[in-house]
């Protein structure tokens, strides 16, 4: 199956709308020839407009990194699939482990994010992955398929082929480690796998991303395993240069 490989970029609490300006700018200029790999660049919410307006165009995405499950309402302090949609966004992360571990966030919330980013023409980027602790116990399956299980119930085979799905072990977000390619590619074969049972054929097309301390010497290795389709990448994508690099793994 060809599946267009992802590269995402995922700023995290990082980069003022001000200082967006230049790292956006490098950007373009980086990667303006790049047009076989899916490019998707997530500031935060305040960052988020300038980076439509500059980026509208040019070829690289622009997504959120979390919403809210109800498009309005009295939700102070949370931002909707309709309000980014309107800013211009396509994509939204959705249960990264940072949001699961700091803000509590569950399964079932994922669940229901996914359908209203669906709904709202958003691609939602699905986040999975254990902890040190769950690997060290030997879990990395058990968890990966609870929280696949629980935050895709009720999708169809259509809808899965709208989404993108990112396993990210937790034990390797911000730390330096990272999984081997032969690791990745094991737990990602088991998800896919999993997809299969759950949605038949459609697993197939899923693009599915790995996380963790993704840098310009190990993209290469890591996209080399059949079903790694691209990464979802931290810190390296504050580094322009370093970010388009990542991007073109192929050169």
């Amino acid at each position: 199956m060809n599946r267009r490989p992802v590269i995402a970029g995922n700023w995290k609490m990082n980069v003022t709308a001000g200082e967006a300006e230049s790292l956006l700018n490098q950007l373009k200029a980086e990667l303006a020839a790049v047009g076989d790999v899916e490019i998707i660049v997530c500031p935060s919410f305040t960052t988020l407009a300038v980076a439509c307006q500059r980026l509208a165009g040019t070829g690289i995405n622009v997504g959120a990194q979390n919403m809210h499950w109800e498009a309005e309402g009295a939700y102070t302090g949370e931002v909707s699939g309709p309000m980014l949609s309107d800013l211009g966004c396509g994509y939204v992360i959705l249960g990264h482990s940072e949001r699961r571990a700091y803000f509590g966030e569950s399964d079932g919330d994922v669940n229901k994010k996914l359908f209203v980013a669906l709904k709202h023409k958003l691609t939602p980027i699905v986040c999975v992955g254990e902890t040190l602790t769950e690997k060290e116990a030997g879990r990395t399956e058990a968890v990966c398929e609870q929280q696949i299980r629980g935050s895709l119930a009720n999708l169809t085979p259509g809808d899965l082929e709208q989404i993108i799905i990112a396993y990210e072990p937790v034990w390797a977000i911000g730390t330096g480690r990272t999984a081997t390619p032969g690791d990745a590619q094991a737990v990602i074969g088991f998800i896919r796998n999993l997809l299969r049972t759950d949605f038949g054929s459609a697993a197939d097309k899923v693009r599915i991303l790995y996380g963790g301390s993704v840098k310009p010497d190990n993209i290469a290795g890591l996209m080399a395993e059949a079903d790694i389709d691209g990464g979802l990448v931290g810190g390296a994508s504050l580094d322009p240069a370093g970010f388009a690099q990542i991007v073109k793994y192929k050169d």
